[in-house]
Formats: structure tokens, sequence, C-alpha cells
């Protein structure tokens, strides 16, 4: 089978590496596209995800990502006929479209309540043959498959993944001292239009609090604030998973870096104006206490929570957050596997 993985996040990388890595295995061929994503490019390099078609940089504005689906719907559409392309896997809406127009079938990797992502909904759904959902999230799709899991699971359950202590060393960090990773986020999507994060006085606010208990290491979407020159994350992006598990803490406006730290058995702190809004995210605290989500008119609520945290000993607040992961992973399935043993059988269905 010809399988084509698009990327349009670095995040997708890490989430379909595992999928990639094993239908190469059992012999399938496997093909690859992305955008002008430096650090998603890198990422694919680390995987052996090579070689790949470039489909060029995004735009801002959703008039601008609307013309940019469009070049890359052609794009795509040429490169698919050409190569006899059976499957395409994404997290995005162009490879559906393609879909209509081939005989390939599109799956869709999707994470998103409904709600938070029409447009999503509306051209991307109804045009995939599956929708691989969460089984926490319910979609208006007939054709969305649910699993017992969340997509940070499929490259960070631990039967995919093991934290390489050489990151303390390669960060500057002894065994045993405490330190905390800050993820700020740039909200481009076109799901992230009119949303909120941290303002620049709110993240000055954390560092501050953080600083007496440990080293503070920021990692951001967009350009660094000078700021937090500092603190600027001292290893490079494979190597972030390794020492997210390390950590104490997790802080941020991040979605997807919470939901990470949450499953690896580190207490997270959110704040953005999604909070409370997504079911994956909700699942995780609500059902499992590994993280904790904020609106921004909510800090000090959230500041007065971290504050609580800190005063607490961090070997106990480590045993007590693993435990808590070890409830959740008995409740969840391994995604990669799942995914993997779908798509081997399709010629079946």
């Amino acid at each position: 089978m010809n399988i084509l993985i698009d990327i349009g996040h670095p995040g997708h990388v890490h989430l379909l590496h595992g999928v990639a890595e094993e239908m190469k295995e059992r012999g399938h061929k496997v093909f690859y596209s992305v955008r002008e994503i430096p650090v998603a490019k890198r990422l694919m390099e680390y995987y052996g995800m090579t070689p790949w078609v470039d489909l060029g940089g995004k735009k801002d504005s959703l008039w601008g990502k609307a013309e940019t689906v469009i070049s890359q719907d052609m794009q795509l559409l040429r490169f698919v006929r050409h190569n006899h392309i059976d499957l395409g896997l994404s997290s995005g809406i162009v490879l559906s479209h393609v879909s209509k127009l081939t005989s390939m079938k599109a799956f869709m990797f999707d994470d998103d309540d409904d709600a938070a992502e029409p447009l999503i909904v509306k051209y991307g759904h109804p045009l995939t043959d599956v929708v691989f959902t969460p089984d926490c999230i319910h979609r208006k799709a007939r054709h969305a498959l649910y699993y017992a899991g969340t997509h940070e699971l499929a490259y960070l359950h631990p039967k995919r993944f093991t934290p390489n202590p050489l990151v303390l060393q390669h960060a500057g960090l002894q065994e045993g001292v405490r330190f905390f990773i800050m993820r700020f986020v740039a909200l481009k999507g076109h799901h992230d239009v009119g949303q909120q994060g941290l303002t620049l006085e709110q993240k000055e606010a954390l560092v501050n609090l953080l600083k007496p208990h440990g080293r503070v290491i920021i990692t951001s979407e967009r350009a660094i604030e000078p700021e937090f020159e500092e603190y600027r994350l001292p290893v490079p992006p494979e190597e972030i998973h390794s020492l997210m598990a390390y950590s104490s803490m997790f802080l941020g406006d991040s979605q997807t870096m919470t939901s990470e730290a949450a499953v690896l058995g580190v207490p997270a702190m959110k704040c953005n104006t999604f909070a409370g809004r997504l079911s994956v995210p909700n699942m995780l605290e609500q059902k499992y206490g590994l993280c904790y989500a904020y609106q921004p008119s909510q800090f000090e609520e959230m500041y007065r929570h971290i504050e609580q945290l800190l005063a607490r000993k961090p070997e106990e607040l480590k045993n007590e957050w693993q435990g808590k992961r070890q409830r959740m992973l008995k409740d969840m399935i391994d995604p990669t596997e799942f995914f993997v043993d779908y798509i081997e059988n399709i010629k079946k269905r």
C-alpha cells in the first residue's frame, strides 16, 4: 500500500511518526508532505520521515488560509495521482479534499471538539473516510472511529516512550534538582481566532513565582520575548518530552503541551480562553486530576493554586501525580497500535 502522511504542525510529527515506522516495517511505502515549518522539518529528519514534498508557508488570516488550502489541494492532487497513493493520513483537511478527486482514502486524526473547529467540521469531516477520535469526544460525523486514549498517548504511552536521562546533562541540570517548563503559543490557527492566552505581565508573574523554587525553562511558538531570553529551552525540540518527564511542573497557554505533561504524570497548569471547553483536557482534569485549566480572568486563582503545589514536598507531589497517571493508563490503550491495526486491515473492510 502507498501511504501519504501530511504534516501541518510539529505535533503531527510526534503523533504519526510511530505509525509511519510500523507501516514501513510491514512492507508499505510511505510518502510525506509538510509545510514550511522549520521545527516540523527538523523533527521529521530526526525520525527519518524523509524525503518530503514541501507545500510552502502558512498564512495567518482566514482568507490567506483558504488560499493556502486551495494551493495545497492542487499540489497534493498531482502528487497523489502521480504516486498512486492508496491512503492519506493527516490532522488537516487537504487530504480529505484530494480523496474526493482520486481513489485515495483519507483518514483524519482529530482530538478537538466539533464546537471548537467549525471549519474542519464543515469542510473536512464530511469528506474524510475515517475520523480517529478520542472517546471522550462526541462527533456529528457518522464515520468517527472512537478509541480510549489521546493523541499524546500515541507517542508518550510507556510502550512508545522512555525518557532519556541524558537530557538533564544536555540541559545543564543535575538529577533531583527542581525545574519547571513553561510554553507560550502563538494562537494563530483557524480555530484560535479571538482566543487569548497569557499576557506578558502574567508570564512575568509566573516566572517570578517559580524562580525561588528552581530553574525556569521556557519554550515559545513565536519569537521569545527579550525578558525571557535567559530562560530559553536549552535542548533541541526532539528532547523536549524527555526533559518534560523529569520536570517538576508545566505551566503555559499551550493545549498540546499541557496534555503531554498530564499523560507523563507531571502537574500541569494551563491558562487560556479554551479552558473548560475541550473534552480531552477536561477528561484529564476532571476524571484523573492530572492537569488544571483556567480562563485568563481566573489568573489569580491559578496563581494561588501553583503556590499551594510549590509549598508541597517535591517527591510527595511527584508520587501523587504518577499514581494518577497509572490510573489513567489502566483505562487507556496504545493509540498507535490501534491506528496501525486498523490501517493494516483496511483491505479486508
